[in-house]
Formats: structure tokens, sequence, C-alpha cells
């Protein structure tokens, strides 16, 4: 372990690592199988989106994520005070990161090392995407309080899937991103004390209820059990950009600035990426809000309204209400859209040059290699800043002391805002992240492997896939008064 006696920063990561399964699904290929057209898909989605191997669950790509974490940073595993663990897809109603903390100990074991400090806290958080921001900021408590003598890891991990045919299928994904975080950070620092929070119910956004698996016609072709979410697209859309631009408000106003300034004056800004074009359509809606109320005479704004034949009182209007969607849910009005007005101008804006030259000098950090992955639920805002950090390094940019934003959201709904600064030496952290090097060993699917793997958890024909991973190795089925295991995962590491 590198010393952690930095005075003047506070708690935040100072490492990262990333597992993504092998199993690939390509895009364009995706596209020629369902009639998809790939320059949209490209421009919307991404490229490619991973599949868990039948081997695999939610559990064994977290525990792959912290033991690379551990080895990747020479962490000494004695000092791990508090493991948390963020997912929206973990399959045990009782249990949470002790899974992870026991495959990780009997592969510290096998290698040698010291296992986890048996005083180590184990919660898991969960909601929806959200959980894995949720989980930084309870470990960076946890270290500014109790445990500054100790270091903490968050390890974000889910299977994002949906019901082959639906709206979703493409922006589908797997991975696990595990962050080392101390009391004084080495990548970058968090800013509790002025981080945006905001929180309402949505009632059917994007929910999954036990009940549906006991409802005729869900899933109907798939021969196993499946995670596949409830889902309303428009109504989701309306859920994330309102509650994003209302923790977003919040941060600003801690920050004593405008919500424009807060966002063009960040180095970089990350959001939560469930797809590649939902975080552009989020900044666009906090940008247009920025304008209204930092300039009151923005000639934007003024060409923006002039454009989609609206007025800015109306606009200011629309900026001024604060709707319960839920509401509208009740009302029957779930699919029309509660802000008309600013969808338009922020069509517009989307288009403008200006807004493209934000866009590319803002959150292009990484963009590439995140939309290499599909959604990763709770791991897609790290994994992004992760790819981020490592093309930072590779491209020789001096991002020291500069300000990030880590805008993270779960549907739900709920959002935070999150400022960070990026600390002195910070290239060290970056230089192990391997964000490239999890990526590499991939193997791509063919369309029958992919619509078995996806229906049955079954395909012919897979290779042998890499290792220093973590797999399922047998699941217990004893099920008798003096011992039972039914249904218990047993894992083993496969180096």
């Amino acid at each position: 372990m590198v010393d952690t006696s930095i005075d003047g920063i506070g708690p935040g990561v100072s490492g990262m690592s990333v597992y993504v399964p092998a199993l690939r699904v390509p895009l364009e290929a995706w596209c020629s199988w369902t009639q998809n057209q790939w320059q949209k898909v490209q421009t919307i989605v991404g490229q490619s989106f991973r599949c868990p191997a039948p081997d695999e669950n939610v559990y064994t790509l977290a525990a792959t994520a912290v033991l690379r974490l551990i080895r990747q940073y020479g962490i000494d595993p004695s000092k791990v005070g508090c493991l948390a663990l963020g997912t929206e897809t973990s399959t045990d109603n009782s249990a949470g990161a002790v899974i992870v903390r026991g495959m990780v100990d009997r592969a510290l074991s096998t290698l040698g090392l010291p296992r986890l400090s048996r005083s180590c806290e184990v919660p898991e958080f969960k909601h929806a995407c959200l959980g894995g921001v949720y989980a930084m900021k309870a470990v960076s408590r946890y270290l500014a309080l109790d445990g500054k003598d100790k270091v903490g890891i968050v390890v974000c991990s889910d299977i994002a899937e949906y019901e082959r045919g639906s709206s979703g299928e493409q922006t589908q994904g797997a991975g696990a991103v595990a962050m080392l975080l101390e009391p004084h950070a080495r990548l970058f620092e968090l800013d509790l004390v002025h981080t945006g929070s905001a929180s309402a119910y949505r009632g059917p956004d994007f929910r999954k209820p036990h009940a549906r698996h006991f409802v005729e016609g869900y899933g109907g072709r798939t021969q196993r059990l499946h995670d596949f979410p409830i889902f309303s697209g428009k109504y989701s859309t309306y859920s994330y950009v309102d509650e994003t631009l209302r923790a977003f408000d919040d941060m600003a106003s801690r920050l004593g600035v405008s919500a424009f300034e807060a966002l063009t004056s960040a180095e970089a800004a990350f959001f939560h990426r469930p797809y590649h074009h939902m975080p552009v359509q989020a900044a666009a809606a906090i940008y247009v809000r920025g304008l209204l109320e930092g300039q009151p005479k923005s000639e934007t704004i003024a060409a923006l309204c002039k454009e989609v034949g609206a007025t800015r009182e109306a606009l200011e209007a629309e900026s001024r209400a604060l709707p319960d969607l839920f509401d509208r849910v009740l009302a029957g009005k779930a699919d029309q859209d509660p802000f008309p007005v600013a969808t338009q101008v922020v069509g517009a804006l989307r288009k403008s040059a200006e807004f493209k030259a934000f866009v590319a000098a803002k959150m292009s950090l990484g963009s590439r290699g995140a939309g290499e992955l599909g959604n990763l639920y709770t791991a897609a805002l790290p994994a992004w800043m992760a790819a981020g950090f490592e093309e930072a390094l590779g491209r020789n940019l001096d991002l020291t002391n500069k300000n990030v934003l880590a805008i993270g959201y779960g549907s739900g709904d709920a959002a935070e805002a999150m400022p960070t600064r990026v600390v002195p030496g910070w290239t060290d952290a970056a230089r192990r992240i391997g964000f490239t090097a999890a990526l590499e060993r991939s193997i791509d699917l063919t369309q029958e492997q992919y619509e078995s793997l996806h229906d049955t958890r079954r395909a012919a024909g897979l290779p042998n896939l890499p290792g220093d991973r973590f797999r399922i190795a047998r699941v217990g089925d004893r099920y008798e008064a003096g011992f039972q295991d039914l249904g218990i995962e047993y894992y083993e590491y496969v180096r």
C-alpha cells in the first residue's frame, strides 16, 4: 500500500479496475440479424454489448473486478474495512457483498495473500443504477469518520437483460467496476458537501416486481428465470432527464453558482449511461436550463426558441414547473411529454454547433470505450469514468486539480450530481486501471449462440473462456432437514 498521509486531500477514489465478460455481441452484426439500422444504432446506442457466460453471474463479475483491483494496486487486504456492493441484479435476497468477499478470500489464500480483514463491513446498496453512487458516498463517509485507518472497496456489478425483440435489446450489457476508496484520494476526491441529490416516486418507471414472473406472457420465449425490467421508454426518458436536472440544480445551489457555470466550468462531465444518447440528452436539458437562469439575454435561447416557434416565456414557465410525473401516470398521461416546449428547444440545441462543441470538449473522454460495453447499470457511470481517465493518460492531458462531474441516476426515481477533483499524482493510479486490457480478450458470438445464450443460458460451440476470473462451479441441490443448500452457488477461481 502507498502512504495515505497527504494533507489537504479528502476521501475519494484511489484506483479502479474493470471486468467484463469475454462474450460480445457487435451491434453491427446484431443489426443485420434483427433488420435494424446500424448507423442509427451506432449513433444512439454504441458499438457492442457483453453477455455473461453460462457460468457467470453478478457475484462472479464483482469478485473478479475486486481481485484485480487488489492485485493491480497492491492493496493490503487486511486494511480493507468496508467492501460495498452496488447492484440491481443480485440474485440472493439475504446475502450480498459477503458472497463477493467469500470468493475473494479463497482466491487470495490460493495466491498466497492474506484474506480481507475479519472486521470488514459487507453492505449491499440497491436503488436501480444509482446503487453504486450511494455505495461510494457511504464508504467515503465511513472513511471520514470511523474508518480513517482503513481503506474501502466499492464494486458495482450488474447484468442488463431485455427481452429479444424489445426496444431495450440493443442496450444490454454485463460487467463490474471495482474502486479503491481511501481517506486521502489518489485519483479523484469526492466533494460530498456540494453533492446534489434528488428523489421522487415514479410508479412504473423501470421496475422489477417479483410478481411479474407469475404473469402469463412475461418473457414468453425465454426458457429460464429472467430479469427483464418493466419499463416504458418515453416515460423513463422523461424521468431520467427531470430527476437529473433536479439533482444538478441542487448541486449548483450548494456550490453557489448557476447550473450553466457548474456544467461548463468542469473539465469533463460523466453521466449514468444506459446508452450513448441518453447522457447527451440530459446534458442538453441542463445546458438550456443554465442559459435560462444565468443569461437573461441569451442569444442562444432566443435563436433556439425562434427555430422551434416557441417563446422564451413559455420555456421559462416550463422550467419553473415541478410536475409530479406519477400523478400524470395516474391520470393516464404517462406517454405525454410534461415539457413539450423544452423538448423542442433541447432537440434544436443538440443539433447546434455550440452544443456539439460542448460535447466534444466535456463529454468525449472515454465515450468510445464506454460504447463497447453496453449498459452496465450501476457500473455504467464508473466504467465511463475509468475509460475517461485512461484515455486522458494516453493523450497526456493534464487533469491535475481539474473539476470533473459525476452524475448518477437510478430509475424509480433518484439522482446524484457529484463534483469531484482530480488530485496531484493521479496518473499513477490511472496507469493501473487497465480498461483497454479488460476489453482485449473478447469472443464474438454468432446469432445462434447469442439467441440460445439469451433464452436458455446455454449455447453450443462456445470456446474455452479466458482465465483470471471467477465462475460458478456447481449449484447446491440438497433440501433435507439436517442440511440445505438448494439453489446456492459454489464458486471457484480460474487462473
